[in-house]
């Protein structure tokens, strides 16, 4: 019996300690980690609801040197409203309140009329100065309650990435980009006016317990965007724009290695401060993840890297180049038409021959072509978080038909999102794997505790010595055949392949006078740091993709070799 009794004492002990430890745990965690925000609720819960009604977790860029910037936030005022039923002349509360803020007159008028509806709404989002000033006119049934709502303060900077927060329906949620993808994070519960103490603790046990639940959590994200890069990107982007007055231009600068993605960028753009400004609201979409492209010639270092991967072909093989190829009764010709003669395969890439690509397709086999081009995660989703991540449409590589394999080896025929792209083309660059390209590195959660993002190593696609070799005759490209060598760097090894695709005609077949173009390269090539991915839809008044983004990577290229303080590596 005596032993029976300690060991119920010892239970006993334990029991408490656990609880004390958990009522701690949530006594910090109200007193200094949420204490600013019920202090906020404590000040203003005698004023209205409306001051509650909205919360929202932060997304944050990251500097170079960990500084976070926060680039979805909160931002509090007041809003204004009255109380038609205590209002006796409308026209002189009118006339006090537009001397101080704008305000329609038609629209105060109608709704002051409603003298059975005891709040009316008039104006939103009014600072503390403008706020003070009514205050002070101290006009019965003149209401005034605190606001706060979704603030973006680097307006148009990188708005595809993270969307904004609007209604849809009766609900306040995220609608495009981070905020819709990490919604669930983000949002908030009801918020209340006070919590006792004890109330807040034990209410929360369960939630404490549950933890391990992405959906009963909490908290504020922090992105793997360097807000210097982001904005030279789309500095880049928005010349691009302007100078060959293109349809739509679009970049991505991810690392290779791990996929952490440093900037991507649309345009044209919008600023999600003002979202409901925006007349079509088809530039709310991400074509970086939404928007399929048949990319050109970028495909051909894919294609060349399989006939290495496979041994059909070596850096010193040749093939005879008549300038044109018949397959199913169907002429494809180089860009120009005209046959080299034996042509080595590095000349394939430099002079970006269409029959070279076939050449080495067909040496692959279709059926062997097809489980690379596949392996390289074309036909999948790329995985990034971000919303309406789309396959890739290449059901032609289903085809029994050869036509179809020899031009998805030059990149017509298939079409794919630029992620998608960027996904395969770092196998290229990496040694050869599969990666994730994401936007978030970390969460920040309410309960008190952090939680980076991982993610598992992809499969391989390609041997390691394939992704050497085929980066030493990429960066033979940038060195001798890229603007006839003019862009080439000394101290840095740069590997890059443009791409010139004819844009297909809803109608069918293909426009003579529209083309997408395409640029990706990395560096420095063999240990990459950086893959920078460009297109430009339709520009106007140029055929080739040498020509309109060729300085553009560049000049990204040298701003971030110089930013991030990049050794020479040759």
């Amino acid at each position: 019996m005596k032993i029976r009794s300690v060991s119920r004492i010892g239970i006993l002990y334990f029991g408490i300690i656990v609880v004390a430890l958990i009522l701690l745990g949530r006594l910090f965690i109200v007193q200094i980690i949420r204490g600013e925000l019920y202090a906020q609720q404590a000040d203003g819960q005698y004023v209205t609801d409306q001051s509650y009604v909205f919360d929202r977790g932060t997304i944050y860029f990251e500097k170079k040197d960990g500084t976070r910037i926060s680039c979805a936030t909160l931002r509090s005022g007041y809003i204004l409203a009255i109380d038609p039923s205590q209002i006796s002349n409308i026209s002189y509360v009118y006339k006090q309140l537009s001397s101080i803020v704008d305000i329609e007159k038609d629209i105060f008028f109608l709704r002051a009329g409603k003298k059975d509806d005891p709040y009316e709404e008039i104006v939103k989002r009014l600072d503390k100065e403008t706020a003070q000033k009514i205050e002070a006119l101290d006009i019965k049934g003149v209401v005034l309650a605190e606001d706060k709502w979704r603030f973006y303060p680097g307006g148009t900077l990188s708005a595809h990435a993270i969307g904004f927060v609007g209604y849809k329906g009766n609900v306040l949620g995220g609608r495009y980009g981070l905020e819709r993808y990490y919604d669930d994070i983000l949002s908030r519960g009801e918020n209340k006016l006070y919590v006792n103490f004890f109330a807040e603790v034990f209410s929360n046990v369960n939630e404490l317990l549950r933890s391990n639940s992405r959906n009963n959590r909490d908290g504020d994200i922090v992105t793997t965007i360097e807000l210097s890069v982001q904005g030279m990107l789309e500095e880049s982007l928005l010349g691009l724009e302007e100078k060959w007055n293109t349809d739509s231009v679009g970049g991505i600068i991810i690392d290779p290695r791990t996929g952490s993605i440093y900037a991507l960028a649309s345009r044209p753009g919008f600023d999600p401060n003002y979202f409901n400004k925006v007349d079509d609201i088809s530039v709310f979409t991400n074509p970086l993840v939404e928007n399929v492209y048949e990319m050109g010639s970028i495909m051909k270092p894919l294609t060349m890297a399989t006939g290495l991967d496979t041994g059909v072909v070596t850096y010193d093989s040749t093939y005879k180049d008549d300038g044109y190829v018949v397959l199913d009764g169907l002429r494809i010709e180089n860009y120009d038409g005209i046959g080299r003669g034996v042509v080595p395969m590095q000349e394939v890439l430099n002079q970006s021959l269409n029959t070279g690509a076939v050449h080495v397709m067909q040496k692959v086999g279709k059926e062997n072509f097809k489980k690379y081009m596949y392996d390289f995660g074309l036909a999948e989703r790329s995985g990034v978080d971000l919303p309406n991540d789309t396959k890739g449409l290449v059901s032609n590589l289903k085809s029994s038909r050869d036509i179809e394999y020899a031009t998805a080896s030059f990149g017509q025929g298939i079409a794919i999102t630029p992620f998608v792209m960027v996904k395969a083309l770092s196998v290229l660059a990496n040694g050869g794997t599969l990666i994730t390209p994401h936007l978030v590195k970390e969460i920040d959660y309410t309960l008190g505790y952090s939680q980076e993002i991982a993610h598992e190593e992809g499969s391989r696609v390609l041997k390691e010595e394939t992704s050497d070799e085929i980066s030493r005759m990429l960066v033979e490209v940038v060195d001798t055949a890229l603007l006839n060598g003019t862009v080439k760097m000394d101290g840095y090894s740069i590997a890059a392949k443009t791409g010139t695709a004819q844009m297909a005609d809803p109608e069918g077949g293909y426009y003579e006078d529209k083309f997408l173009h395409s640029f990706f390269g990395y560096f420095p090539a063999y240990d990459p740091k950086f893959l920078v991915f460009l297109y430009a839809v339709d520009p106007k008044e140029v055929r080739y993709a040498s020509q309109t983004l060729t300085h553009p990577f560049m000049d990204v290229t040298k701003f971030l070799i110089n930013y991030y303080n990049i050794p020479p590596d040759r």
